[in-house]
């Protein structure tokens, strides 16, 4: 890991991409969660990713809303998630008041690719008056519809989201299986993100 500055570095561009590094330091696992300053309602976003493995990882490309209050009545889009224990295989979410794991109806899909951990791969979701669709490489494999009837806890998604990028460590879903701290530094590594707006 050459070129890095401090042994407690968890955010570099380095060689062309940014890396989110999950690093010991002393007794503490230590990473980086980066948020965009802008906001933006309806568009396609998408990153080119190569995510790390190992039971402990949780890495994450997704998006809350620029004035948060409460969750899950604000809302949150979940564009790529993955844990460790679960090698190769990705998920796309939504939560809402209506919709969310705490309650059992949590809306979102999983689908399983191909060197997840070794290659990038692209991330996206499009988001709409009518609808958030969820994918990996082009293919949309996660469509969640707006019902139509105005109500925030089924349908948040009518303010500007922000995009949030990191990577966490064990918690209720990358620990849910323990952790393997020689698995450790893990890295992230994220090419670019990009957003479009019609």
């Amino acid at each position: 890991m050459g070129g890095y500055r401090g042994t407690d570095t968890v955010a570099a561009i380095h060689d062309g991409t940014l890396k989110i590094i999950a690093r010991k330091s002393g007794s503490d696992i230590i990473s980086a969660r980066i948020n965009t300053i802008e906001g933006w309602t309806y568009g396609y976003f998408e990153a080119r990713l190569r995510v790390p493995g190992g039971k402990g990882t949780w890495p994450a490309f997704w998006m809350m809303p620029k004035n948060f209050t409460s969750w899950p009545l604000d809302g949150e889009i979940d564009i790529m998630e993955y844990v460790g224990y679960q090698p190769n295989v990705v998920h796309s979410t939504v939560h809402t008041e209506a919709y969310n794991h705490m309650i059992g109806t949590q809306k979102g899909a999983t689908k399983t690719i191909q060197n997840a951990e070794t290659a990038f791969h692209i991330y996206a979701v499009e988001w709409t008056a009518d609808y958030i669709k969820g994918f990996v490489d082009g293919e949309a494999y996660f469509r969640f519809d707006n019902d139509g009837k105005g109500d925030k806890k089924t349908w948040p998604f009518n303010v500007p989201f922000y995009l949030k990028l990191n990577l966490a460590w064990g918690g209720d879903w990358g620990g849910a299986q323990g952790v393997d701290e020689s698995k450790l530094p893990a890295t992230y590594e994220i090419d670019y993100v990009r957003v479009y707006q019609k």
